[in-house]
């Protein structure tokens, strides 16, 4: 890594140094006292610290740093050599702490750099590679290259493979035109036939701002070259916030109603399926979790799951997946339901580095209401631009979906009684999303995605519109 020359470390260090060889080269020595003890002026003691350290003696440039941080606690220097001979000595722990200090005492970006990365070193070797994680992170605060925040990000995606344990956490704002998921119209039709129920103010798509929370923590429990098991945890919150035009047009509804959570806990195994280089494996998981929404318990579920992914070559891969899902003890028993799907993934990078994909993904739900019972297909496409656009890396989807319904309760007529119809939902949803990687801050940098998606349904209480402008995180590691 680049260091720079004008930081109070480095010239204090290449100061002593220097007033070492003076020292040698005129044979002063410092003054003795009469009991034979050497007494030393802070300048001295700097000298020998840095001298002991370049020498090969960390127990004496622990004694003389240690001097040097009782005579002066808010040393950053004091604290960096304190760190150094602490790491000579494979004292780890105290090494660690000592960087810390000297990293919270100077304001100099280099030398923050530089303490952060010893005590990135220090706490790996303490047998802490999360904290080493987090202080790589740091590191990446004062890079003074883009060279040097790529070594960076090498070095983190290393110390992620050696962790066992994993995390992530997403966060966003999603100012929407529809939070709801509600209807185009208030007034719904049934298959052209007027339906004469009367509809609650927010079955009307109602605007306001989507807020949520993604984290996942998981725990590698064994690994090796072919195999590696997991056990990960993850929770999602969603939290909504009614525009004041959306509480003027549903008086006395609160965003609450909206807002929803979701948590699960999977034993995941993963294995290679011939040479682990060549890219062919599978995975089986189980799922159990519950998912509120409203503030209320939703259902509870049960999931099993198993891919297998095929390299195709160098450039492509393939995966297909299975999934057998049950949810029981639910609020209302269209939640009721088991669920069957099949999954497809092509994965492909062109010459240019751009990378592009195909997703199919395929339903089928049995509900003990008729309401939540559907089928449905759903598909998926993506590309991923290589060349930036201007400081942002751009990426784009486009996905088409059908739904159908057997037969639902969907509405009334004009008599009062309950009418029973097929629904048919059609999607169509796009996104672009710039991730400014550019602007990053320890390592996690801003992305901007434009959502839009249109339903139609020959339920029209059921066909919607959506319009919304994200704004979220993400890590560049």
């Amino acid at each position: 890594m680049q260091r720079c020359a004008t930081s109070p470390i480095r010239k204090r260090l290449a100061g002593a140094f220097l007033a070492l060889g003076v020292f040698l080269a005129t044979g002063m020595a410092p003054a003795q006292t009469a009991e034979n003890s050497v007494s030393l002026t802070l300048p001295q003691a700097r000298l020998l610290a840095g001298h002991a350290l370049e020498t090969g003696q960390p127990a004496l440039a622990l004694r003389l740093s240690a001097g040097l941080v009782q005579a002066n606690p808010k040393d950053p220097v004091a604290h960096y050599m304190q760190a150094l001979a602490y790491a000579g000595l494979n004292r780890n722990r105290e090494g660690r702490r000592a960087a810390a200090r000297a990293y919270r005492l100077t304001d100099i970006g280099s030398d923050r750099m530089r303490a952060a990365e010893l005590a990135s070193k220090l706490s790996y070797a303490e047998g802490r590679p999360t904290l080493a994680q987090i202080w790589l992170r740091r590191t990446a605060i004062h890079a003074e290259s883009k060279e040097v925040s790529q070594q960076i990000a090498r070095d983190y995606r290393i110390l992620r493979q050696r962790n066992p344990w994993s995390f992530s956490v997403n966060a966003g704002l999603r100012p929407s035109d529809n939070v709801n998921n509600g209807s185009s119209s208030r007034y719904n039709t049934i298959d052209g036939e007027p339906d004469y129920g009367l509809r609650p103010a927010d079955a009307v798509a109602l605007s306001g701002v989507i807020a949520t929370l993604d984290t996942m923590l998981g725990y590698r429990l064994r690994g090796n070259r072919q195999s590696a098991t997991y056990l990960l945890g993850r929770l999602y919150i969603s939290r909504v916030a009614l525009s004041d035009s959306a509480k003027a047009l549903a008086p006395g509804v609160s965003g609450r109603k909206y807002g929803s959570t979701y948590g699960e806990l999977t034993l995941r195994h993963a294995f290679a399926i011939g040479a682990p280089r060549e890219g062919n494996f599978a995975s089986v998981s189980a799922s159990l979790g519950e998912s509120r929404f409203g503030g209320d318990r939703n259902f509870y579920f049960a999931r099993l799951f198993g891919d297998r992914t095929w390299a195709l070559s160098e450039a492509s891969s393939l995966t297909l997946g299975v999934l057998a899902e049950d949810r029981f003890k639910a609020k209302s028993k269209a939640n009721d339901a088991r669920v069957y799907g099949l999954s497809a993934v092509f994965d492909h990078r062109l010459q240019g580095g751009n990378r592009l994909g195909l997703s199919l993904s395929l339903r089928d739900v049995s509900a003990q209401a008729m309401n939540g019972t559907y089928s449905g297909a759903s598909l998926r496409g993506t590309v991923t631009f290589d060349k930036r656009l201007g400081p942002a890396r751009v990426s784009a989807g486009l996905a088409m979906g059908a739904t159908d319904y057997p037969l639902i309760a969907a509405g009334l007529n004009a008599f009062g009684q309950v009418v029973f119809a097929p629904r048919d939902d059609k999607t169509i949803a796009g996104d672009l999303t710039f991730f400014f990687e550019e602007y990053d801050y320890a390592g996690f940098a801003p992305t901007l995605t434009l959502q839009a998606s249109k339903t139609d349904s020959n339920i029209s209480i059921y066909s919607a519109r959506d319009f919304s402008l994200a704004l979220g995180i993400k890590s560049t590691f």
